[in-house]
């Protein structure tokens, strides 16, 4: 239940918010910018008739990635000065209408009403600095704007808005002015969609006129942030916990309608009728699954808060909580389910015929698995386990009940086991790359200042000397390889505007030895090559063999992508590329750390101290490898999986002791022949465990390919709803050292659920065993 509830109220909060949003804004499915010098503005209006339109707006004037320092006059003296990341402007003739597509909102302040102001979302200023300035500092003369308002676009179509005339003020400045159009398509539900409609606009426009294209999917995963990676392992846990629940509610209704079958001919003989019998069954399941779904029903609300966090704040919504509609339905649809399950066996206790239901268990049933029990007896086993070994096939169908169990088990440890491998090898891949090295060099000025304190533009953020703080590196004792690395501060035309600003790297050096993940393609090898991240390349369609153009101080530099990488601990959306290829087109690479790695025979400190002398020359100061912090989401989502899996694998336990009981039970007379004629306590317990040794092993072999497929069909729909395509070194999970305990995994479950009843049987009393029949 908690699963269910939390996987569905995921799904409706990180979801719900941005559908009401987007309908109610009359939101584009497509923000398409063109290059102003390729295409006039009746070129880009032409393309409103390209196949698949159902309704267009525009052309608007923009001008993407500019990049803006907060003004000094910010009160937060903290603040001014600051870097305030590069931002996308654009003017419409109405900028607060509440007509037509894509209609913007206001979220505090007011709309601006002369050249000299602007208006921004607040995840794009400081919130502090508010009816301050907005420095656009590539820009010659540095023009400023008052931010007179918090406001944005639904699917992040700009990331600023200004007048007519405020616009001018910055392509008069140097600023360059595309053309932007917002298109509605008649079919745009799927990312391949959205790829086909922008390349029917793309037809409609003169060649090579389409320099970016926003799509509103993009905005929508950005709003549900790391939230949407939760629900396809919640959902695959929480079918497998409503299937367990089913199993279990006939496990117990049988097992009460078999333990109580004497009373229920009592019950009838005193003149209760089958419907009436039924129900008192039914009832009995029922109260305490009542008790269940309520519990699981408040921890999955009490779970869901850490983990939704700020999702919805983006696009306003009242809280990150479970709708009530969530915690209402799915909890009664549960009921209904466990009520009917309830129900097969109790109405077939209340048509017993009451003789019947008298006299059960008083001539015990002949013929049950005599030819197993024969065939068991000529194995080489004491016969304590060959009767227990041919059990099963005496009450096949408890056997099936008990192999179901265990079955639910195995494939929920086995799931739970790939997804945490899965985890633990994200978290690897993540930390590799930048993070990886023995010691650190950084600008002495940096050293204790927050990273990213300062912006990449910042003048105040230091950077190092690259080729003499390589070359005193190189001529340490002990140094085995170092690479230098930097934010540039550039950005990435056709960057998504929402989310996590754009990020250029320049690398010097040789970093191979880091293991950062290639997923398609090659590392950059010579000047104008780059290698992009794999969510930009996913979000914006970039491929292999494919031009990016970032720009650096208004200055833009076209690099060749020649391969995609999976990093996820410095960006989103994020370009690398050699810093000889910022020198050769005169623009400045920013080396603002080195990683070191050290010989196997070195002391680091050592190392350290003879180190600082020729470093310290140069403004660059040595600093340990902290190891730092852990992805926080990867953390939470793999301690529910271990939550859920143990609770998963104690219901089946419950399960096995459920039915074993009931078989103890209804042998019991057999039980206290067999301890007549010798049968120790220990023989006993063996016997027991014995009897669903070979059900577990059964459910063990089968349970494992079971869960292997699930966890299969869950990770990568995980990765693609954060936006990124696993490598294989994190989907491939499973290995033999994994799957051969798993495969044992279904005796274990067996045993440790048929332990307490064997024990039980163990200490019955000769006598009271053959009186209870």
């Amino acid at each position: 239940m908690t699963s269910s509830v939390l996987s569905l109220g995921l799904l409706a909060v990180v979801q719900a918010p941005f559908d009401h949003a987007f309908s109610a804004r009359n939101g584009a499915h497509l923000a398409v910018q063109f290059d102003g010098s390729k295409a006039t503005a009746a070129q880009a209006a032409a393309t409103a008739h390209a196949a698949g339109v159902t309704e267009a707006a525009g052309p608007y004037p923009i001008a993407a990635a500019l990049d803006t320092t907060i003004g000094t006059d910010c009160p937060k003296k903290d603040f001014a000065g600051h870097d305030n990341h590069p931002i996308t402007v654009t003017t419409r003739p109405d900028l607060g209408s509440t007509s037509g597509m894509d209609q913007l909102v206001l979220t505090q302040g007011r709309w601006p009403t002369s050249p000299g102001e602007i208006a921004l979302p607040w995840q794009h200023y400081a919130t502090a600095c508010f009816g301050s300035s907005v420095v656009f500092s590539s820009l010659p003369g540095k023009p400023s704007f008052k931010v007179v308002g918090f406001a944005h676009s639904v699917t992040n179509s700009a990331t600023a808005f200004a007048t007519a005339d405020g616009f001018a003020r910055l392509t008069a400045a140097g600023a360059k002015s595309d053309e932007q159009m917002l298109y509605r398509f008649a079919k745009a539900g799927t990312d391949a969609d959205i790829a086909t409609d922008k390349q029917a606009v793309a037809a409609a426009a003169p060649a090579g006129a389409v320099e970016s294209g926003q799509s509103y999917l993009t905005a929508k995963q950005q709003a549900g942030g790391n939230a949407r990676a939760y629900v396809p392992f919640l959902i695959g846990f929480g079918i497998l916990g409503l299937f367990m629940s089913v199993l279990i509610i006939s496990i117990v209704v049988s097992g009460a309608v078999a333990a109580g079958i004497r009373r229920i001919g009592i019950l009838k003989s005193l003149g209760f009728t089958p419907s009436q019998v039924a129900r008192a069954y039914t009832a009995q399941a029922m109260i305490p699954a009542t008790l269940g779904l309520v519990l699981g029903a408040v921890f999955g609300n009490l779970l869901a808060v850490p983990i939704l966090g700020g999702a919805t704040k983006q696009l306003g919504a009242a809280s990150a909580t479970i709708p009530l509609w969530v915690s209402a339905v799915v909890p009664l649809g549960t009921l209904l389910i466990v009520g009917v399950t309830a129900l097969i066996p109790a109405l077939r206790a209340g048509r017993m015929p009451t003789v019947r239901a008298l006299v059960v268990g008083r001539a015990p049933k002949a013929g049950g698995g005599l030819t197993a029990q024969r065939l068991a007896s000529r194995l080489p086993l004491p016969r304590a386990m060959s009767l227990g070994l041919a059990q099963p096939f005496a009450r096949p169908a408890q056997a099936v009940l008990v192999g179901a169990a265990v079955l639910f088990g195995v494939v929920s440890a086995t799931f739970a086991v790939g997804l945490e491998t899965g985890f633990n090898k994200y978290l690897d891949t993540s930390t590799a790359g930048f993070n990886v090295a023995s010691k650190f060099v950084e600008p002495t000025a940096d050293v204790g200042v927050t990273w990213g304190f300062y912006g990449p533009n910042d003048p105040r953020r230091p950077h190092l000397d690259a080729a003499k703080v390589a070359a005193a590196l190189a001529e340490t004792p002990g140094t085995k390889a170092a690479f230098g690395w930097g934010e540039s501060g550039a950005t990435i035309v056709g960057a998504p505007p929402g989310g996590e600003p754009p990020k250029v790297f320049t690398v010097t050096g040789d970093f191979s030895w880091t293991n950062m993940e290639m997923l398609s393609g090659r590392w950059f090898s010579a000047p104008g090559e780059a290698v992009v991240g794999d969510k930009l390349a996913t979000t914006v369609g970039i491929h292999v063999g494919d031009n990016v153009t970032v720009v650096q101080q208004n200055k833009q530099l076209p690099l060749k992508v020649v391969g995609i990488n999976f990093d996820t601990n410095v960006g989103d959306y994020t370009v690398m590329t050699d810093a000889a290829t910022f020198t050769a087109a005169g623009l400045a690479p920013h080396i603002e750390q080195f990683n070191v790695e050290l010989a196997s025979n070195v002391s680091g400190p050592d190392w350290s101290t003879s180190a600082a002398a020729a470093l310290t020359p140069l403004n660059a100061s040595v600093q340990p490898n902290s190891d730092g912090g852990k992805n926080i989401v990867v953390i939470t989502m793999g301690a529910l999986v271990a939550t859920l899996t143990l609770m998963m694998i104690a219901v089946a336990a419950l399960g096995v002791l459920s039915m074993v009981v009931q078989d103890t039970r209804e042998r019991v007379h057999d039980l206290g022949i067999f301890k007549a004629l010798g049968m120790t306590p220990k023989q006993t317990i063996a016997m027991v465990l014995t009897s669903v040794s070979l059900t577990g092993l059964i459910a063990g072999l089968i349970g494992v390919p079971l869960g292997v497929a699930v966890e299969k069909a869950t990770l990568t729909p995980m990765g693609n709803a954060i936006g990124r395509h696993l490598p294989p070194s994190v989907s491939h999970t499973y290995t033999a050292a994994l799957l051969i305990p798993l495969l044992a995994g279904g005796i274990v479950i067996a045993l440790l659920g048929a332990l307490l009843p064997a024990s039980w049987a163990a200490k019955t009393r000769t006598a009271t065993a053959l009186r209870t029949e």
